[in-house]
């Protein structure tokens, strides 16, 4: 099976707290992305900036995929950021998340400067990768060009709070909906899901910020990755586990998938194109389906 990187949570931790950014590779997420853009307040940025080099260079992220957010292209901060934590702390970085990128010219200003500084500090040129956020109607609109716009780019990932502004929706509860009769980002998550899968990316659906509501934010993953969402944040350690577990193919599911690779492989092989399993006709497309399901379930260690 194809190697799978595991994003099912991507845990948000501010730059500007030394204290969550130790235990943030420890804490069960896949990935960890250390923030200097919206959880840090601007007098604190530039400071920032050391406590998130600090925890890439002095903690094991061995378990834990190691990133940071930067901040977006038009703010004051963002040129610093890239060139002071890649230039400190690039071997240890696995990915930079680029906040509001509504155009491809956002991805590209990144990546020319990023690929600048990998040279002048000795660093393998390529091996840092990007992931995109859309935040805006703009965004949105742009998002397949957006997808294609870097080799560097592993993920698009969805940003409600600030696309609700964006669109002038209602609602104050980032990520909830919850009055909306339906799935609340059914056409977003969707819309981006073909932008990303056409480019073999990955997708991840942004925050839950009502932390109580334990079965919104689990409903929330479900419906996410029914739409082809590879993972979701977790802004408490608390939603980690659950999302760890929605994003991931329980034993049933994985096993079943299992049957219909070995017995699609095995009619393969006899010269016939279909095979039933568990009274479900299995084709090449079936076959495919199952391919990912085992592949995750494998890199999860559910198999």
């Amino acid at each position: 099976m194809s190697d799978v990187t595991l994003r099912r949570s991507q845990l948000a931790t501010p730059g500007s707290d030394p204290k969550m950014i130790s235990r943030a590779p420890d804490s069960g997420a896949d990935e960890a992305f250390l923030d200097l853009e919206d959880s840090v307040a601007p007098n604190e940025k530039i400071d920032a900036r050391q406590n998130v080099i600090e925890g890439l260079t002095e903690y094991d992220w061995s378990e834990t995929r190691p990133c940071f957010r930067m901040n977006g292209v038009t703010t004051q901060w963002w040129y610093d950021d890239v060139i002071e934590v890649v230039g400190e702390a690039g071997e240890y970085l696995d990915t930079i998340m680029v906040p509001m990128v509504h155009d491809p010219a956002t991805v590209r200003t990144v990546e020319n400067l990023l690929t600048q500084v990998e040279a002048n500090n000795g660093l393998p040129e390529g091996e840092i990768g990007l992931q995109t956020q859309i935040e805006s109607a703009e965004g949105m609109n742009n998002a397949p060009e957006i997808a294609a716009a870097s080799d560097r780019i592993e993920s698009l990932v969805f940003g409600p709070g600030d696309y609700t502004a964006s669109v002038g929706a209602a609602g104050l509860t980032i990520g909830s909906g919850s009055e909306y009769p339906g799935h609340y980002w059914h056409y977003q998550l969707a819309r981006l899901a073909h932008a990303a899968k056409a480019q073999g990316l990955q997708l991840i659906d942004g925050p839950f910020a009502d932390i109580g509501d334990t079965q919104g934010f689990r409903d929330s993953c479900r419906h996410a990755s029914l739409l082809g969402c590879d993972g979701k944040w977790a802004i408490h350690p608390s939603q980690i586990e659950p999302a760890n577990e929605v994003f991931a193919p329980d034993t049933e599911d994985a096993e079943k998938a299992r049957r219909i690779v070995d017995a699609y492989e095995t009619a393969t092989n006899e010269g016939r194109g279909a095979v039933s399993v568990d009274g479900e006709m299995v084709d090449e497309a079936t076959n495919k389906m199952a391919k990912n399901v085992v592949a995750r379930a494998e890199q999860a260690g559910v198999l």
